[in-house]
């Protein structure tokens, strides 16, 4: 079965969002709500939620042009329509009742073999299906998606006792590489797997922190990045998720959930969080949660709630000594920590992970899935099992025993066994609820460097990147230093790559799997150096990028760029010289050396207007091009989508685009393999440059700017070495000018720059505040 059009039905939040990611992948779309009652446009509701995506940050919408794939209309006039579309998903409210009449009109006009699913994520698969027909049954699936559509990876997947499993591996199929989900097959219980387990942990570590008499903060510092879970911690997730759903979520779980399950000892709301609802500080989307900001004269001051008066307090950064052990020791310092900070740790730990050793088989048939869920629905960077291992299964046995807590027969097996993951024969196994040993499953189509790494050491390896062996003659360059910004380690491994690659391989891939693919330069290096005045230190660094980068893109084997998140500065420069790009979708390109007052100087500028000649919608003649670039590096603009990279010129139309981050590399790979077959390197480049007169022109816009208050006085400074740069210096219009030419001028206007005071200031305040300086 093939998915070729989809039909949602509601326009609320997640409905409208699951629409726009369906249409992120270049699928039409049929958006479907009730028609308003005195609406003139009964297509209101659909059309008012497409237009709103339009305008919403973080937007649902890869590129804007996508929202034509939406086609809005209503459930009375429309629900014919489906009779020719292949997947109906229905995301319309929580009500049974409502539900079930709405499956019954479905039934009725969908065409045979269709699939219908439920986002629900409270209502058990039985109840959804009591009634209806063989048919629609063995058509019926759960996919439960997070919100926001886009940006979650986590997909949900429930497939009932009567459900076709052709129906659910299409739709698991579909998601996975056309909507870039991660698909977890869960089964049909209270709140799947997530919800089950993230909600109990919320709950958890938010009454314990009231007990044990911890601050907001310290208890965020504690249940946030020393556990491996994002910074907001605890009261901050619950801020940005809504303090007001807490109360709908809870009562779901006590209206599914067994009598004896452990959840309910903590399925209560405080006073506190009762009264903070009530008086609208439901989080970030009312007045405030448990933090919020409020202003002080010119500027904005972050309060916290103190959980014991429930009264509001400057926020201050708090002082926890187990904090300070996790740094050196980890997770199992934190958990020994003799203060309360350590005693909050155990105890959150110790409460949540026993909770999720005891439901395995009955939310999921193993623990990769539940440890899969965890990871990609509530970015744990690791699972509860994989917790599990890193504390020592005997470590949590012994403490439930000690509280004379259940330890469940599942962990009793780990101890036993030494753990849930252990490596066998350079693979990675799981313990199976049998207490047999099992192989961790890769679906076909993925490659993982994590994988890679397991089953032999690296070619190579410094303090900034490492060279791996991918197979079939294709080598792969990972860039492994802080947010993996590029140094002269960087640089010395992908020379050392294509020496590798020229003496008996095939091709060379670069990728790593840290969020980012690279910030850029180690800009805190690059400001040590000017500020002890190692001019000459910083120039070589200048140069030995120049270099590196034109050798890959002169090299006699292909090289591909394999990014995911950003890739901005130096980073999109080592892109912008590769052959070929395969970029996730989420991929956020841009040359933003402007914002230290600076300009790309790694060949950046050069192969951007080599881009930009080449367009072939472009007007003719050197200026066009210059302009673009002007426009493009001079605004730092950064794509918010590898979609909207290509319109920038960052990618290229032949670059490959894949939704499914697990992909990236296996595709990448094979994109190096086609390009191996018969590769020659390409011709060097030569542009068409409009020299002084380019400049002016460049120069009389730039002061418009400044009389506008668009532009300060080193914007101007910054904005005039750039359009020296781009038109090509003392560049003659009807002479060719070479790659080389244009980079000597991106290196002499770079040091230039770089030597000027206001540089500085704004390279130590981005440094500072991680926000540009306009000075």
């Amino acid at each position: 079965m093939e998915i070729r059009k989809v039909a949602v039905l509601g326009a609320g939040v997640m409905g409208s969002g699951i629409a726009a990611q369906v249409a992120n992948a270049g699928v039409p779309v049929l958006l479907l709500d009730v028609v308003p009652a005195g609406a003139t446009d009964r297509n209101a509701l659909a059309a008012g939620a497409v237009e709103r995506m339009l305008g919403t940050e973080p937007a649902p919408f890869m590129d804007r042009r996508n929202a034509r794939l939406v086609t809005p209309g209503n459930l009375e006039d429309d629900l014919d329509a489906l009779a020719d579309v292949d997947w109906i998903v229905e995301a319309v409210v929580e009500r049974l009742d409502v539900k079930r009449d709405l499956y019954r009109r479905v039934d009725a006009v969908r065409k045979p073999g269709s699939v219908v699913s439920s986002n629900t994520s409270t209502i058990p698969m039985s109840s959804l299906v009591e009634g209806m027909p063989d048919a629609f049954r063995a058509d019926f699936l759960i996919t439960h998606f997070f919100n926001p559509p886009r940006y979650m990876r986590l997909l949900e997947l429930v497939a009932g006792p009567d459900s076709r499993a052709q129906a659910a591996d299409a739709v698991g199929r579909f998601c996975d590489e056309r909507l870039g989900k991660g698909v977890v097959r869960a089964n049909d219980t209270p709140g799947f797997i997530g919800n089950r387990i993230g909600v109990y942990w919320l709950q958890v570590a938010a009454l314990e922190a009231m007990e044990m008499g911890l601050s907001v903060e310290a208890a965020d510092a504690v249940a946030g990045r020393p556990m491996g879970i994002p910074r907001t911690g605890v009261f901050g997730l619950l801020d940005l998720v809504g303090i007001d759903l807490m109360p709908h979520i809870l009562a779901s779980m006590d209206a599914t959930l067994a009598a004896d399950d452990p959840f309910r000892e903590y399925a209560r709301l405080p006073p506190l969080v009762e009264r903070m609802i009530a008086d609208g500080y439901t989080g970030r989307k009312g007045k405030g949660g448990f933090y919020r900001m409020r202003r002080d004269g010119g500027r904005r001051v972050k309060e916290a709630i103190d959980l014991a008066t429930g009264e509001y307090r400057t926020s201050v950064e708090p002082s926890v000594e187990a904090v300070r052990a996790a740094r050196e020791g980890g997770l199992a310092a934190l958990v020994a920590s003799d203060d309360v900070g350590g005693r909050y740790a155990a105890r959150v730990l110790s409460r949540t992970l026993a909770y999720a050793a005891s439901l395995v088989p009955e939310i999921a048939d193993d623990v990769v899935a539940v440890d899969e869920a965890m990871r990609l629905g509530f970015n744990w960077r690791h699972g509860p099992f994989e917790l599990i291992d890193t504390l020592g299964p005997a470590w949590l046995a012994d403490d439930l025993r000690a509280q004379s807590r259940p330890v469940p027969p599942l962990l009793e097996r780990a101890v036993a066994a030494g753990g849930f993951y252990r490596l066998s024969g350079g693979r990675r196994e799981h313990l199976a609820v049998d207490g047999t040993w099992r192989p961790v499953e890769r679906a076909p189509g993925v490659l993982l460097l994590e994988d890679v790494k397991l089953a032999h050491g690296p070619l190579a390896r410094n303090g900034s990147a490492s060279l791996w062996d991918l197979g079939d003659g294709v080598l792969c360059v990972e860039f492994h230093s802080k947010m993996n910004a590029i140094d002269a380690d960087t640089l010395a491994m992908l020379r050392t790559a294509m020496e590798r690659v020229a003496s008996g391989h095939r091709a060379l891939v670069i990728h790593n799997e840290g969020d980012n693919f690279s910030v850029g330069v180690n800009l805190g290096l690059a400001l040590f150096a000017a500020n002890i005045a190692a001019w000459d230190e910083i120039e070589r660094l200048v140069e030995a990028g120049q270099r590196t980068y034109a050798a890959l893109a002169a090299a006699p084997f292909p090289v591909v760029g394999a990014p995911a998140g950003m890739a901005l500065g130096g980073g999109c420069e080592v892109l912008l010289h590769c052959d070929a790009i395969v970029a996730h979708a989420e991929t956020y390109m841009g040359l933003v050396e402007v914002g230290v007052g600076l300009i790309p100087a790694w060949g950046g500028c050069t192969a951007m207007l080599a881009r930009w000649a080449a367009e072939p919608k472009a007007p003719r003649g050197p200026m066009p091009a210059v302009g673009q670039c002007f426009e493009s590096i001079g605004m730092a603009k950064v794509s918010r989508s590898a979609a909207e990279a290509r319109a920038l010129h960052f990618l290229r139309p032949q670059d490959q685009i894949v939704m499914n981050r697990d992909r990236v590399l296996a595709a990448a790979k094979q994109r190096a393999l086609e390009l191996a077959t018969d590769y020659r390197s390409p011709e060097p480049t030569s542009l068409t440059l409009p020299g002084p007169s380019g400049a002016a022109a460049l120069d009389l816009a730039l002061h418009g700017l400044r009389l506008k208050g668009q532009a300060t006085a080193h914007d101007a400074v910054v904005a005039t070495a750039l359009a020296r740069v781009l038109s090509g210096g003392d560049a003659d219009p009807t002479r060719p000018v070479d790659a080389e030419t244009v980079r000597a001028l991106e290196r002499e206007s770079f040091m230039g720059l770089i030597r000027q005071p206001a540089t500085i200031a704004r390279m130590e305040h981005m440094l500072e505040t991680g926000k540009p300086l306009r000075n």
